[in-house]
């Protein structure tokens, strides 16, 4: 008569049962496992680990309760779960291809009396799908503002999304997470910037940050269209502009789309007969006083149109000054001092200039002279310091006018002269 499988096995746990209570009286048995992580479409293992094992019989069981692995024998009918190892220690299985139907908790079971159970959970990651950038158009004006959502579809956990310009973070607008079948999550992020003239080919980056998955990203390039900026360069002579000499001005203008012309002017006055126009060269051949004055270069596109002035002045031949010459007396001190008076540069204003250390010597110089006429002077006074007599004419203080006291005074030197004493 034919054995049949189902009563085999029970045959087999009744003699496990038995064995188990022959050996409850030794040392204590563990059963150990733990949780698994895994992304699908990878491997898990999965161990049913045992200390001080008595030979007693270990199976896995899946979420519904089939048996996987009875000691080294599959009664489940799937071919992706292997058996990785088994001792009177430990019952190990892999699981191939893991898909997220496989999620829940596993048990691990150890016939003893009585029976002893460990839970381990698989869980299941699952990356984002189809990561995608909407724009609402392709091209921008500069000052626009640009709106983009970026969708991360059918990701477990729910994906977080951020933004970036270039390598710079930017700051995310409103996120909404939707809940979809077999509890997955659909996340979109929203962004709103303005269109810049230096984003134009900038790369928008939508990254995805994730447990299943690293450097998962998208990115849209920005395409913005900005009016000219435009600028006036010399490109000889080098220096000031003199009558005589030849002027080239070379009008810059960068702009997208590109400018679709440039135009030269003078403002408030024609431009002079013998300028030529070349490209984005205005050319002066033989300048003179006349050309004075402002030109203007002008480039537009379809966004908008900009310009850009330089002022022209045109100097004469430079012109040799004497040197500067100084003269000193003991008394007085004459300084001659040249000015020199640089020409200003073309289209610009330039101070006068002065030899500040040329002005500080003179003064010193005065000043020392000064102080020197002082000191001989007052030597001289000091040295000629002395007593002066008067010989008045007496009786002039009692004269009616002048003619009378010069009578008296007269009178008065003989009277003085008559006056003699004698002693015998």
């Amino acid at each position: 008569m034919a054995s049949h499988p189902g009563a085999a096995l029970r045959l087999l746990l009744l003699v496990t049962g038995l064995r188990a209570g022959l050996f409850q009286q030794g040392e204590h048995q563990n059963l150990v496992t733990e949780d698994i992580t895994v992304v699908e479409g990878e491997v898990a293992v999965i161990s049913c680990r045992v200390k001080n094992n008595d030979d007693s019989v270990i199976q896995l069981l899946n979420p519904n309760r089939q048996t996987i692995y009875f000691r080294d024998v599959r009664p489940l009918k799937d071919s992706r779960f292997q058996l990785v190892n088994f001792s009177s220690n430990e019952l190990r299985v892999s699981l191939s291809n893991v898909s997220i139907e496989d999620e829940g908790r596993y048990l691990c079971q150890l016939y003893t009396d009585p029976p002893q159970e460990a839970f381990t959970t698989i869980t299941v990651l699952v990356p984002p799908h189809n990561l995608v950038i909407d724009v609402q158009k392709d091209t921008y004006v500069e000052g626009e503002e640009v709106e983009m959502n970026c969708t991360a579809m059918a990701s477990k956990p729910a994906a977080a999304i951020r933004w970036f310009k270039g390598n710079k973070e930017l700051q995310a607008g409103k996120m909404e997470v939707d809940s979809m079948e077999d509890k997955m999550f659909r996340v979109r992020s929203q962004l709103t910037l303005t269109a810049k003239r230096e984003d134009d080919g900038t790369p928008i980056v939508c990254l995805v940050d994730h447990p299943a998955v690293k450097d998962l990203q998208t990115q849209q390039y920005l395409e913005v269209q900005y009016k000219p900026l435009v600028s006036v360069s010399v490109k000889y002579p080098q220096g000031l502009t003199r009558e005589g000499e030849s002027l080239e001005l070379i009008c810059s203008a960068t702009a997208k789309p590109s400018p679709d012309k440039v135009k030269w002017q003078r403002l408030e006055d024609d431009l002079p007969e013998h300028v030529v126009m070349s490209g984005d060269s205005l050319v002066f051949g033989n300048l003179n006083k006349t050309d004075n004055g402002t030109y203007r270069c002008e480039a537009s596109n379809i966004v908008g149109s900009a310009s850009a002035d330089y002022t022209l002045f045109v100097y004469d031949h430079p012109t040799t000054l004497p040197p500067p010459t100084t003269t000193f007396t003991t008394t007085t001190t004459t300084t001659t001092i040249p000015i020199i008076i640089p020409d200003t540069w073309a289209g610009n204003e330039t101070p006068l200039v002065v030899d500040h250390a040329v002005i500080g010597g003179v003064v010193a110089v005065v000043v020392f002279a000064m102080l020197c006429l002082l000191i001989i002077l007052g030597r001289y006074f000091a040295r000629h310091k002395g007593t002066y007599f008067t010989h008045e004419a007496k009786g002039a203080d009692d004269a009616a006018d002048a003619d009378t006291a010069i009578i008296n005074a007269e009178g008065g030197q003989n009277s003085c002269e008559e006056k003699k004493e004698y002693f015998i």
